[in-house]
C-alpha cells in the first residue's frame, strides 16, 4: 500500500496529513494523522502501517500488504540525481541540513559521497523515534545499526564493503552473484545497483519497525533476474 493512498483515505476520514495534503511524503504530519487514528480504533498509536492498522484502514480490501515506510520513500526519490557541474541538488543538501550538526557542516556540495546521507534521511523522515548511527555518513556505521537479519527483506538495510570505505542502501532483490540496492550515490543518483554478494558486511532492520515480512509466496528472498554490470565504486 502506497504512502499516498495512505493519506488520501486519512484525508477522507478527516485526519489532517497536512498542508500538502496527500503528495506521497510520509513524514511527521502523516505519521500524526496515523497515530490518532490508530488511536481512536483500538490500535496501538505507533504511526506504523502494520498489517492490523492496514485491515482497520482498507477495510473493503484483501489483507493490504504493509511496505516498509522508509523503502517506499526511497523508490519515490528514484531517480534523484547529483546537479551536472558545479551546481548541487537542494534536495541532497536539505538532507545534510535536516539532520544538523556535522552532517550540516561537513555537505557543501553534492560531489561528497551520500550513500549513508540518503539512508538516515529514508530512515529519520518516516521513523522518527528510531535511533540513526552515531556517524550516520559513514556507511559502514550501518553495519550496527538496528537489529541483523539472516536473509534479505524488501527495504532491509544492506552494508557492503569497498576500497577505501563502505556503502549502504536497501534491498530490493537478489541473484546467484549480487544483491539489487537501492541506494544513493549510485551512478550519481538514487537507482538500482547490482553489488557483489561477497562485498556484504551485514543486513539490518530498524529497531522500531515490525518484523519483517516474508518476501514472495514462498517467504524466501525476491530473486531477480541478474540483468547489467556488477557496481564496482559507489562513491
Amino acid at each position: 500500500m502506497s504512502p499516498r493512498a495512505i493519506q488520501s483515505r486519512l484525508i477522507r476520514l478527516g485526519y489532517d496529513c497536512g498542508p500538502a495534503g496527500a503528495d506521497g511524503v510520509w513524514g511527521r504530519r502523516s505519521i500524526a494523522a496515523l497515530k490518532l487514528f490508530q488511536g481512536s480504533h483500538g490500535l496501538g498509536p505507533d504511526g506504523i502501517a502494520s498489517r492490523a492498522t492496514l485491515a482497520r484502514l482498507f477495510p473493503e480490501e484483501p489483507a493490504p500488504v504493509p511496505r516498509p515506510a522508509w523503502y517506499a520513500e526511497a523508490q519515490r526519490l528514484q531517480g534523484l540525481r547529483e546537479a551536472p557541474g558545479p551546481a548541487s541538488n537542494p534536495t541532497i543538501l536539505a538532507w545534510a541540513r535536516t539532520l544538523g550538526g556535522f552532517a550540516a557542516r561537513f555537505y557543501r556540495d553534492d560531489a561528497t559521497p551520500w550513500c549513508g546521507l540518503f539512508a538516515a534521511h529514508c530512515i529519520g523522515a518516516t521513523l522518527p523515534d528510531e535511533p540513526l548511527p552515531a556517524n550516520p555518513l559513514s556507511a559502514l556505521a550501518w553495519a550496527a545499526f538496528g537489529t541483523p537479519l539472516p536473509t534479505g527483506r524488501d527495504g532491509a538495510i544492506c552494508v557492503f564493503r569497498r576500497k577505501g570505505g563502505g556503502h549502504v542502501g536497501f534491498y530490493a532483490g537478489e541473484d546467484a552473484e549480487a544483491f539489487h540496492v537501492l541506494g544513493g550515490n549510485q551512478r550519481d543518483s538514487v537507482s538500482i545497483a547490482r553489488v557483489a554478494r561477497v562485498r556484504l558486511e551485514a543486513i539490518r532492520w530498524p529497531a522500531t519497525a515490525p518484523a519483517p515480512a516474508a518476501n514472495g509466496a514462498l517467504g524466501g528472498a525476491r530473486i531477480l533476474a541478474a540483468r547489467g554490470a556488477l557496481s564496482a565504486d559507489e562513491a
